[in-house]
């Protein structure tokens, strides 16, 4: 029998509710490991072993530990049934790349703790709402060419997974989500979805009942 895929996360980790997504909407079964990052727990040495760069998500499955979100959403993409997060083909594949990527690597790793710790208390808001405005600007022109109900046409696909945690992100930051009505309209109707609200941090073990409010 195969073993319950495990995943290392924090109910908070935009990277990690990705995952969380996709594992909800491939319909796939596991375990929920907490990896404190207010506590530090993905430096400790036990998950240093897993993960050297000491970061979450991290994915137990198959015999092997995955890390990071978008190869970890690929490969349950390749090697599990379910919805389709990835067109087949080559334009779609590449404009669901490309979104997801924009917020993969051009927005969430400039608002990530360890940038914000050394940005410092007194900059760190400024300093967040301006990059993730910026982003999201971005985001916003180019999903007035491929978007449909979601990101990319009507399907969902993994641009709406990293979206979703991008939208909430923004809103720690104080960016004015009216003016992205594109962003804003996808994410509404994606909220609504039962995968998107199992997947959400309210709903995670390890959220603080004051933030479930």
């Amino acid at each position: 029998m195969t073993a319950k895929p495990i995943l290392f996360n924090c109910f908070r980790s935009s990277s990690s509710w990705r995952v969380r997504i996709a594992l909800a909407l491939k319909g796939i079964e596991y375990e929920y490991r907490t990896v404190s990052t207010l506590k530090g727990e993905q430096l400790q040495d036990k998950y240093l072993a897993k993960a050297p760069l000491g970061r979450i998500p991290g994915l137990e499955i198959d015999g092997m530990f995955l890390t990071e979100s978008l190869p970890i959403i690929e490969y349950l993409e390749e090697t599990r049934d379910g919805p389709a997060l990835i067109p087949k083909d080559p334009k779609g594949k590449f404009r669901v790349r490309q979104l997801s990527e924009i917020i993969n690597s051009s927005i969430q790793p400039l608002q990530n703790s360890r940038i914000l710790l050394y940005v410092g208390a007194e900059k760190k808001m400024e300093w967040g709402h301006k990059f993730v405005s910026e982003g999201l600007e971005a985001l916003e022109k180019i999903l007035g060419e491929t978007a449909g109900k979601y990101s990319v046409g009507d399907n969902i696909t993994m641009a709406d997974l990293c979206l979703v945690p991008q939208v909430y992100s923004a809103g720690r930051f104080e960016v004015d989500m009216t003016a992205f009505p594109i962003i804003s309209r996808i994410n509404a109707a994606l909220s609504e979805h039962k995968a998107f609200i199992v997947a959400d941090y309210k709903n995670c073990p390890d959220c603080p009942e004051d933030l479930k409010k």
